[in-house]
C-alpha cells in the first residue's frame, strides 16, 4: 500500500516538473488529456476489460508519441535544467523569468525604434492571455516559429520582403507567424490613420487577449492598440513602460501558478479517489490470513 502511494506521488512530481516548463495553455490542456487517457487505460486494466484495455494502450501510445514530438523544445529545456542541476527552479518557477521577459521587451522595443526612425511600416500582435484562434484572422499568414529578435522583426518589415504587408504574431518570446492579414475596424476613424492602424483596432476589438504595436509608414509614429482603442503617439521609452506594465513577470506568474495549483488539487483528488476505488476492489484478507 505504501509503495503504491509513493509510486503515485512520484508520478505527480514528474508531471509537475513537465508542466512547469510548458508555457502554452493549449499544450497544458493536451497534457491533461493525455493524463486522462492514462487513467482510463489503468482503470480498464484494473476492471479486467481486456479489449478496451488493448485499444486504450494503443491510443495512449499514439498520443504519447504525438505529444512528445510537439513538446520537443519543452523537453529540451527540461533536460537542460536537469543537466545544469537546477531542479529547484522547476518547482519555484524562478528560471530567469524576469531577465527573459526584459530581454524580449528590449528586443521588441529596439526593433520598433529602428523601424520608426527609418519610417518603415510595421504591425505586431502580442498575445496577452489565451492563444488567438486562427479563425480570428482574415488570413493566418506564414508560420515562422522563431526566437524573437530585433534583426528578425526589422527584416520581416522591409518593403523588399514578401511578408512586410501583413502583421507579425508574437507569443511569449517567439515570432509564430508573419504576413497575417487582420480584420479591419468598422469604426469611424481619423483619415490620418492607415490600414495598419485600422487593422490593429479591428483585431483588438474582436479579440481581447492581445495588443497591437503599430509603426506608421508615413510619419514613423508609434501606436499601441488595445480593445479597439489607439494610444498614440508614443516614444520608445513610453512603449517600453507600457509593455513592462502589461507583461510583467508577476502578472504572468499570478496567471500560471493558480492553474498549476488547481491542476495539482484536481490530480490529488482523482488520485485519492482512484486509491479508494482500488482498495474497495482488492480482496480483503480473511480472519485466518490475518492470523
Amino acid at each position: 500500500m505504501y509503495r503504491t502511494i509513493i509510486d503515485i506521488g512520484l508520478v505527480f512530481v514528474l508531471v509537475y516538473m513537465v508542466l512547469s516548463v510548458i508555457r502554452d495553455r493549449r499544450t497544458m490542456w493536451m497534457v491533461q488529456g493525455l493524463m486522462i487517457l492514462m487513467a482510463a487505460t489503468l482503470l480498464s486494466g484494473v476492471l479486467g476489460l481486456v479489449v478496451l484495455h488493448f485499444l486504450m494502450e494503443k491510443i495512449l501510445l499514439g498520443a504519447s508519441v504525438a505529444l512528445a514530438i510537439m513538446l520537443v523544445a519543452d523537453f529540451r529545456r527540461l533536460l537542460e535544467l536537469l543537466g545544469r542541476g537546477e531542479i529547484v527552479q522547476l518547482f519555484t518557477g524562478q528560471e530567469n523569468h524576469l531577465s527573459t521577459a526584459n530581454n524580449v521587451i528590449d528586443e521588441l522595443v529596439e526593433a520598433v525604434k529602428g523601424l520608426s526612425q527609418n519610417r518603415t511600416g510595421a504591425l505586431m500582435i502580442l498575445e496577452t492571455d489565451e492563444p488567438i484562434e486562427e479563425s480570428d484572422f482574415s488570413v493566418p499568414g506564414v508560420k515562422i516559429n522563431a526566437e524573437l529578435s530585433r534583426e528578425l522583426l526589422q527584416t520581416i518589415f522591409q518593403t523588399t520582403t514578401l511578408l512586410h504587408d501583413g502583421a507579425v504574431l508574437i507569443r511569449g518570446s517567439r515570432v509564430l507567424a508573419a504576413g497575417v492579414i487582420l480584420p479591419i475596424s468598422e469604426r469611424d476613424a481619423s483619415r490620418q490613420l492607415g490600414t495598419r492602424h485600422r487593422a490593429a483596432m479591428g483585431i483588438t476589438e474582436r479579440v481581447e487577449q492581445c495588443i497591437c504595436v503599430v509603426v506608421s509608414e508615413e510619419t514613423g509614429s508609434i501606436s499601441v492598440a488595445e480593445k479597439g482603442l489607439l494610444n498614440r503617439p508614443l516614444t520608445s521609452s513610453k512603449l517600453r513602460e507600457l509593455l513592462l506594465d502589461k507583461f510583467s513577470p508577476s502578472v504572468d506568474g499570478d496567471t500560471v501558478a493558480p492553474q498549476l495549483r488547481s491542476l495539482g488539487r484536481r490530480l490529488s483528488i482523482k488520485g485519492i479517489n482512484f486509491l479508494n476505488f482500488v482498495k474497495r476492489k482488492l480482496p480483503r484478507p480473511t480472519p485466518q490470513e490475518k492470523k
